[in-house]
């Protein structure tokens, strides 16, 4: 009985999501009001120079129009929650009765705001929290769609491309489609993604092989983490991953030597 119930518990922990949902979420969020704020200063500026023609002044007053209209659109996350975010002194807005009640709100503001400004930079940049909000609310179909138009605009050296795939991978995941999810996070080291996300392709590649029940391959992913990414989220949380295989009888492959600089990396036996 009590094997039984250890072996449920692990199998449990393997397939459970991880903190770093919530993390890269409020990572993704911070890279996303940061720029909207630098949005707003480049706009201003953008297209400028000498002998600017009549398109780029009108496409420039345009993204400016945009920039400005998306910190509006934000302003719903600025509004109180009952029980979450309490009420600050001058605040005229109504509280949300819960989170769902703003995202659902925060849906709408920015869904009305991509339609009014579409092909803009400030557009692409909602289509992420979009995806966010659409998650956060169960609509995994949307959210994978929101996700999809941002990458679609964004330019390729974007930071914000890793989260995106990230945020897709995982709307993915939830209605079980692994192939998918896992060619998205596949797509995330190569994406960048700054401090926030190093390694975290690779994690979550391990992740969706134990899913897929190729635990012996998800082993070899995650054993390699923490030398191509010391000290990060990702080899944390691919070590524990690790530990919960190594327990499950899962033969886990020793970590690779890290190779000095001007060497070739030292091969493990096998």
């Amino acid at each position: 009985m009590a094997g039984t119930k250890t072996e449920k518990i692990r199998q449990q922990e393997l397939r459970q999501p991880d903190s770093f949902q919530k993390v890269g979420a409020e990572a993704r969020d911070w890279l996303i009001q940061r720029q909207k704020l630098i949005g707003i200063a480049v706009a201003v500026v953008i297209i400028g120079g000498i002998g600017v023609a009549i398109a780029s002044e009108v496409s420039k007053r345009g993204e400016a129009k945009a920039a400005q209209a998306l910190g509006q659109a934000f302003a719903v996350l600025d509004r109180p929650v009952e029980g979450v975010q309490p009420a600050q002194p001058g605040d005229t807005d109504p509280a949300f009765k819960n989170l769902k009640e703003r995202d659902e709100a925060l849906v709408k503001a920015l869904t009305d705001f991509r339609a009014a400004h579409s092909g803009t930079r400030s557009a692409t940049t909602a289509a992420l929290s979009l995806g966010e909000a659409h998650f956060r609310l169960g609509q995994f179909g949307e959210a994978q769609t929101a996700f999809g138009e941002f990458l679609k605009g964004a330019a390729q050296n974007d930071p914000l491309r890793a989260g995106a795939l990230e945020g897709q991978g995982y709307a993915f995941e939830a209605e079980k489609k692994y192939d998918d999810a896992l060619k998205a996070f596949e797509q995330m080291d190569a994406a960048g993604g700054g401090e926030f996300l190093p390694g975290m392709g690779a994690y979550h590649k391990g992740r969706m092989l134990i899913l897929q029940g190729k635990k012996e391959e998800a082993a070899g992913v995650l054993s390699k983490v923490s030398t191509d990414h010391p000290n990060t989220a990702a080899a944390r949380l691919s070590s524990e991953r690790l530990a919960v295989l190594a327990s499950a009888g899962v033969k886990v492959p020793a970590p690779a030597v890290p190779a000095q600089p001007g060497q070739p990396a030292a091969v493990t036996d096998k």
